[in-house]
């Protein structure tokens, strides 16, 4: 079909509020095809994708090795029983997520990490998207503490499932639904690191095992300010985890002080609560290393995985400690008390496990580390937009970059990054933007995508910009 039918389609057939139509035509297109880091739309026009789809086509879009899993498993046994009757690909991928996830900070870590993960291994939980991970780990903590209320940030998101909504800080997913939340979720301001970013992360440093720094400032409140309310929510409410993505994704490509993950860490120990990172977007290289927690050393009692997982297909995990996940649910009685028809389904374990391997063969996350280097560099020569339209700021960890675009007052310039968005669009560039207020430019392109092709995209963002102050 042409966009034009495909569009027309949707229209007549798929709920209003879904996908977004520009009433001149300039958006959205039609994908057809996919492959490595560029996509074809409906006409056959190829495109370079900056989104990896989401951030999920890490080791690049149809991954060969990764496809052929999924086919060789569909043709042998397309579909299990969740919980009931298991299949061996689950339980392979359970310890591979252990393996890469609690195994490997245990041998890696500090004395202190080494105290908590003493046998080295994690628990899973699948799920089909995101959000399904989070919800499982927020039933773990309250399970495990008996307290029902968490912390979360301002700019958070975990996903829109009405567990998860709660924790989701926009006014734009939670209002319309507000008086059906229960809204255990306690928003913090969420620290941004001063300054440009590194290519490797700012956070960058690994602290040592001692109180961490509070000297840190940035946008939002230094982190002697937010030890000052992190410990005032505990003593107001019983809270039972610490929920926070190490980068903010949507919330705008937000990276805190180096110090902060430790700060959470060590309230949360003071405080019996658990730690859950939401590394749905970092995930799985995107920052330079396997986890964004690493930056930091800190080990999570949970973390919440999918987007890259697989590379394609719907499949999300939680994993937690193993002395944790053990305290928390009690042996199956015959009726889980979480699962789903879809719980670790076997053609997504098969591609998981192959989109491990293709991550670990070609050394993506070694790799993303050096281009992110250069990245943050290149983003950094920018400065401020021409004419005085504006300013823009960089901000670059690993392969996962935000250009913030202000008007000279400071006001959010949304008008700019849409504009300049479509503008790319039409030039077979795909970026999206992210932040409460629209006005950031994403970069979080395929883990394969090569020095070439960013140089081009970044010469091509400068032309469209300086056209835009013409």
């Amino acid at each position: 079909m042409t966009t034009a039918q495909t569009l027309n389609l949707l229209c007549r057939f798929e709920s209003r509020n879904v996908t977004f139509l520009e009433a001149d035509g300039s958006w959205p297109i039609v994908w057809e095809r996919a492959q490595g880091c560029f996509v074809w739309d409906a006409e056959g026009r190829k495109y370079l994708d900056l989104t990896a789809a989401f951030g999920v086509a890490a080791a690049g879009h149809a991954n060969p090795r990764v496809v052929r899993a999924g086919q060789r498993q569909m043709a042998t046994l397309l579909h299990a029983m969740g919980d009931v009757h298991p299949h061996a690909l689950k339980a392979q991928l359970a310890q591979r997520l252990s393996e890469l996830t609690f195994g490997r900070w245990a041998v890696r870590g500090g004395r202190r990490e080494k105290a908590l993960t003493q046998c080295g291994t994690g628990k899973v939980i699948f799920g089909n998207s995101g959000f399904e991970a989070v919800e499982a780990a927020l039933k773990t903590a309250r399970l495990a503490t008996g307290k029902p209320g968490i912390i979360a940030f301002e700019g958070g998101y975990h996903g829109l499932g009405y567990g998860a909504l709660n924790a989701t800080h926009r006014e734009h997913f939670r209002e319309p639904f507000r008086n059906q939340l229960l809204e255990f979720g306690h928003f913090l301001p969420f620290p941004e690191a001063p300054g440009p970013a590194s290519g490797t992360g700012a956070p960058a440093g690994v602290p040592s095992d001692r109180r961490p720094r509070l000297s840190n400032t940035g946008r939002g409140c230094s982190l002697a300010q937010l030890e000052t309310q992190l410990f005032a929510a505990f003593r107001r409410h019983a809270i039972g985890a610490i929920l926070v993505e190490p980068v903010q994704a949507r919330g705008g490509i937000r990276i805190p002080p180096p110090d902060f993950l430790p700060l959470l860490r060590r309230v949360a120990d003071e405080h019996g609560a658990l730690l859950i990172l939401d590394e749905i977007y970092t995930g799985f290289g995107r920052t330079g290393t396997w986890f964004a927690c690493e930056h930091s050393g800190v080990v999570p009692d949970l973390i919440c995985l999918g987007k890259a997982l697989t590379g394609g297909f719907p499949l999300s995990a939680c994993v937690g400690r193993a002395d944790v996940m053990d305290a928390a649910w009690p042996p199956s009685s015959g009726e889980a008390i979480h699962t789903s028809t879809f719980l670790g389904h076997p053609v997504g374990c098969a591609m998981a496990l192959a989109q491990i391997r293709e991550l670990k063969a070609k050394r993506l996350v070694e790799r993303t580390a050096k281009l992110g280097t250069w990245l943050a560099a290149e983003l950094e020569r920018h400065g401020q937009l021409p004419n005085e339209r504006g300013q823009m700021k960089s901000r670059c960890v690993g392969l996962m970059a935000g250009i913030e675009f202000s008007t000279p007052d400071g006001k959010p310039a949304t008008d700019v990054c849409l504009t300049l968005m479509k503008r790319l669009l039409a030039r077979s560039f795909i970026l999206l933007p992210e932040g409460e207020h629209g006005n950031i430019l994403s970069l979080t392109p395929p883990l394969t995508i090569t020095e070439a092709q960013l140089r081009r995209t970044l010469r091509a963002v400068a032309e469209e910009l300086g056209r835009l102050a013409d």
